[in-house]
């Protein structure tokens, strides 16, 4: 396993990050795919024995069933000062509810204690605001996120899936009121969708802001042949929302990173992934790994290495996509 300094930090972390969306309770939450407990934790172990460290998860992720399998797990086959633990804090975890969801600075002092109490430990690394919120003032939530960390409640701060222009307005807020200030993005990123080039990623390696991307793979869409479907693919309804729409156009692209598979001798995923780690800023992409031997094989593509020819190859038939992940102002 590789390990890199987390953006402008002095904290080290594995090329690659496991996450654990894919880990819950199917009865909890839209994504029937998810595996219960039984079937999450040999894949933790799997990754802790492959050297990651970088682990994410989130408050929504089967409405706090992944945050509780996780710490768990992590608290069985770890050490915690051994591990980077994420987690986020944005959407709604109590429907119909007043002051449920959302960046207020109630809900981020209330949704903290409420994952640290289920992920069994007293703190995180990195606390993620999930998306952005247009109902509360960004100085209000930079300040209550400044106070979590001065509270000891988290180490570091990050975002996640939002238009450049609000990270940089969040990151002056900060700046200017001497407030922690974001060191991670996640966005959506892979070889099929890079609207994140155009303003995100610059501006993330002029700060030096750590990428940590989800959907790497996009879904499962970059790792097989067309025609193939998997049980995830034909449920989940947030994967057909980012990628169906521009399905025809992306299908060239698929085959090519089919036919460098070949010529590597490699599996598509391997090839995927190598194309993201060579990206400027790109730390740790985000595994959503749902079989041991899913980590194992990314894994190995931190051995697989792309000569700028084939980056070019892979890259000149992408057109403009619309944009997916940065919530549109509901007004």
């Amino acid at each position: 396993m590789e390990y890199v300094k987390f953006g402008p930090t002095g904290m080290d972390v594995s090329r690659i990050c496991l996450g654990a969306m894919g880990f819950g309770d199917a009865e909890k939450w839209t994504h029937k795919w998810v595996l219960d407990e039984e079937n999450s934790r040999p894949v933790i172990k799997k990754a802790l024995d492959l050297g990651i460290n970088f682990f994410d998860t989130a408050n929504i992720y089967s409405m706090g069933e992944s945050e509780k399998i996780l710490g768990r797990a992590l608290k069985d086959y770890a050490k915690r000062d051994e591990i980077v633990l994420a987690t986020k804090v944005h959407q709604t975890m109590r429907p119909g509810r007043p002051n449920s969801g959302g960046l207020s600075r109630k809900e981020i002092m209330n949704e903290i204690d409420r994952s640290l109490e289920r992920l069994g430990t007293d703190y995180v690394d990195l606390y993620i605001i999930h998306r952005w919120d247009y109902n509360t003032p960004i100085e209000e939530t930079m300040e209550a996120l400044h106070d979590v960390v001065k509270s000891g409640k988290a180490r570091y701060i990050g975002a996640s899936a939002m238009y450049a222009w609000q990270f940089q307005k969040a990151q002056n807020v900060a700046n200017n009121n001497g407030w922690t200030t974001f060191v991670s993005m996640q966005n959506h990123y892979n070889m099929i969708y890079r609207e994140e080039e155009r303003e995100m990623i610059p501006f993330c390696q002029d700060e030096n802001i750590a990428l940590t991307p989800y959907s790497p793979l996009a879904s499962g869409i970059l790792t097989r042949d067309w025609s193939e479907t998997t049980f995830r693919s034909e449920t989940d309804q947030v994967q057909h929302s980012k990628y169906s729409a521009m399905m025809d156009v992306d299908r060239g692209i698929v085959e090519r990173v089919a036919e460098l598979a070949v010529n590597h001798g490699v599996t598509r995923d391997k090839i995927a992934l190598a194309w993201i780690l060579n990206k400027d800023q790109v730390v740790s992409p985000i595994i959503g790994a749902q079989k041991e031997s899913h980590l194992e094989s990314a894994v190995d593509a931190l051995e697989v290495h792309l000569t700028q020819d084939e980056m070019n190859y892979l890259e000149e038939l992408y057109i403009p996509h619309p944009v997916v992940g940065a919530l549109p102002n509901p007004k």
